[in-house]
C-alpha cells in the first residue's frame, strides 16, 4: 500500500522557519556564558527556567486548544481565537503582577538574591510573550505552513538579536532583560496584526465557544501544569541544593538541543491537525499509517543524534562553554539520552483522542516519581543524580502511554510501532558510533576539527549502513536521505 507522508511534507516548511532561527537562538547562550561570570550565568539560567515554567503554565491550554478546534469547526475560528487571545492577554498581565509581588519570595526559595532586582522586568517579557503564543498555532491549525515557517524562523533570529545584542553592549542582566522586553513588544505586535488582518469582524469572542474550549483546556491545562513542575522540577531542585555557580554546571549540561524543538514541535503539531481530520471522517487506518510514519521519521533523525552527542560531548562542550563547564559533561551525557523520548509523540495522539485527562494522571505519576526519588538520587550521584531521575520518569510514561494509544487505535504490541524501522535504524546508529569512537580515539587534533572529524565519520557511516539493511528495503531506504518528503511504501 502507497501512502504519501502527510505530516512530514507540510512540516517541512515549519522546519526551514526553525532552522533559520536556530542559528541565532543557539547562540545566546554560547554568547553569554563568555560574557558572564559562572554565577551571573547561573542567574541568567534561573531567570529562564521562571520564565519557561510560568510560560507554559499561564496559557492554561487555551492556546493550545486551537489545534483541536480550528480543524473541526474553522468557520468560527474567529471566535475560538478571540477567547485564546483575550485569555492569554489576562494571564499575562496576572503573571506581571505575581513576579513583581513575588519577587522576593522567588529569590529566597532558589537561594539568590540577586534574582530580585530583575523580576519586574522578566514578569514585563512573561507578560509580553504569553499574549503572543497563540500565533503559529494559529497558522498552522489554518494549513498555512508557510506562513508559520516564516513566524518560527523571524521570530527566533530577533529574539537572538534582542537578547545579545543590549548584553553585549551594556554587559549585564539588566541590558538582556531590556532587549527581551523590546523583543516581546514587537511579536505582540505583529501576532495582533496578523489575528486581525486573517479573521476581520469574525474576531470576537463567543460565550458557547468558550465553554468549550474550557472544557478540554482545563483537563489538557491541569496536565500541563503537572507536565511542567515534574520537567523542570531537577532545576529547581539543583538550584535550591546548590549555589547559582553549580546550577549553572548542571543547566549547561541540560544543554536543549534545537534542532529537536523545531523538528518534533512542527511535525507534532501537524500530525495533531492531520489525525484530527482523519478522526473526523472516520479513517482509522490514516490515522495508524500517520502515527507509524512519524514514529520512523523522527526516529531516523533522534537516534543518531543521540549517538552523536554522546560520542562528541567532551568536544561540543569545549568549543561551546569552554573548559570551564567540562563538568557538565556526564550530565549532559545523560540528559542527551532524553531526546529519545521525543520519537514517540504520545502526547499528541492523546490529544487528538481528547484523553486530556490521562495525559494529567500520567504527568501525576513522573512528579511522584521525582518528588519521591529527587533527593535519594542526588544523594547518592549528586548533579548526574538529578537528570537520572528525570529520564527515567520520562521512559515509564511513555511506556504507559503507548499502553493507552495501543487502546484508542486498537493496535496490539506488534502493531503499535514500526519495530523492524526503529531497530533498524538502532543497529545503524550503533555501528555509526562504534566507527566514530574509534577514528577519535586516534586522531591528535584541536576539539573543534576533532569534533566535525568525528561527526563526518559518524553520518556518513550511518547513511552507508541505513541504506544496506535488507529490513529497510519498503521503507525508509525508499526516501532516505530526503526523508522529509516523498512517498513510503509498506
Amino acid at each position: 500500500m502507497k501512502l504519501m507522508a502527510p505530516a512530514f511534507k507540510p512540516a517541512l516548511a515549519l522546519m526551514t522557519g526553525r532552522a533559520l532561527g536556530f542559528a541565532g537562538t543557539f547562540l545566546i547562550p554560547v554568547v553569554l556564558v563568555r560574557v558572564f561570570s559562572q554565577a551571573e550565568f547561573g542567574t541568567y539560567k534561573q531567570l529562564l527556567l521562571i520564565h519557561a515554567s510560568l510560560y507554559v503554565v499561564a496559557q492554561f491550554g487555551m492556546a493550545e486548544s486551537l489545534f483541536y478546534f480550528l480543524p473541526r469547526d474553522p468557520r468560527r475560528g474567529g471566535r475560538y481565537v478571540a477567547n485564546a487571545l483575550i485569555f492569554a492577554a489576562g494571564s499575562g498581565l496576572a503573571c506581571m503582577a505575581a513576579l513583581h509581588v513575588a519577587g522576593p519570595a522567588i529569590a529566597r526559595g532558589l537561594g539568590n538574591a540577586a534574582l530580585l532586582p530583575h523580576m519586574t522586568l522578566l514578569g514585563v517579557f512573561l507578560g509580553l510573550t504569553v499574549a503572543s503564543a497563540l500565533l503559529e498555532m494559529v497558522l498552522i491549525s489554518r494549513n498555512r505552513y508557510g506562513a508559520a515557517g516564516v513566524a518560527y524562523g523571524v521570530s527566533d533570529l530577533l529574539k537572538a538579536l534582542f537578547f545579545v545584542t543590549p548584553t553585549l553592549l551594556a554587559r549585564s542582566l539588566e541590558g538582556m532583560l531590556l532587549g527581551a522586553v523590546a523583543f516581546g513588544v514587537v511579536r505582540l505586535v505583529a501576532a495582533l496584526g496578523y489575528l486581525r488582518r486573517e479573521f476581520g469582524g469574525s474576531l470576537r469572542p463567543d460565550a458557547a465557544a468558550l465553554a468549550s474550549q474550557l472544557a478540554y483546556a482545563l483537563p489538557f491545562a491541569a496536565a500541563v501544569v503537572v507536565e511542567m513542575v515534574q520537567g523542570t522540577f531537577h532545576q529547581y531542585a539543583v538550584s535550591y541544593a546548590f549555589d547559582p555557580a553549580a546550577f549553572a554546571v548542571y543547566s549547561v549540561g541540560c544543554l536543549s538541543i534545537p534542532v529537536v524543538d523545531f523538528v518534533a514541535g512542527p511535525v507534532g503539531n501537524v500530525m495533531m491537525v492531520r489525525m484530527g481530520e482523519a478522526l473526523r471522517e472516520g479513517r482509522h487506518e490514516q490515522m495508524v499509517a500517520l502515527w507509524h510514519d512519524t514514529t520512523r521519521k523522527l526516529a531516523l533523525l533522534f537516534v543518531p543524534m543521540v549517538g552523536l552527542m554522546i560520542v562528541t560531548a567532551r568536544e561540543l562542550f569545549l568549543v561551546l562553554f569552554t573548559a570551564s563547564y567540562l563538568a557538565s559533561v556526564p550530565i549532559f551525557v545523560i540528559w542527551s539520552t532524553g531526546t529519545l523520548a521525543f520519537v514517540l509523540v504520545t502526547d499528541g495522539v492523546l490529544r487528538v483522542y481528547a484523553d486530556t485527562r490521562f495525559l494529567f494522571g500520567l504527568n501525576l505519576v513522573r512528579l511522584a516519581l521525582n518528588v519521591a526519588l529527587m533527593g535519594w538520587f542526588i544523594g547518592l550521584f549528586q548533579l548526574r543524580g538529578a537528570v537520572l531521575v528525570t529520564v527515567l520518569a520520562t521512559a515509564l510514561a511513555k511506556g504507559l502511554a503507548l499502553a493507552r494509544i495501543s487502546r484508542h487505535m486498537r493496535l496490539g504490541v506488534r502493531q503499535i510501532l514500526p519495530w523492524r524501522s526503529l531497530g533498524a535504524i538502532v543497529a545503524a546508529a550503533a555501528v555509526a558510533a562504534a566507527v566514530a569512537l574509534s577514528l577519535k580515539e586516534h586522531l591528535g587534533l584541536p576539539p573543534l576539527p576533532l569534533l566535525a572529524a568525528t561527526g563526518i565519520s559518524f553520518a556518513a557511516t550511518y547513511a552507508a549502513v541505513l541504506r544496506g539493511l535488507a529490513s529497510l528495503a519498503g521503507g525508509e531506504r525508499t526516501v532516505f536521505p530526503g526523508w522529509m518528503g516523498g512517498a513510503v511504501h509498506e
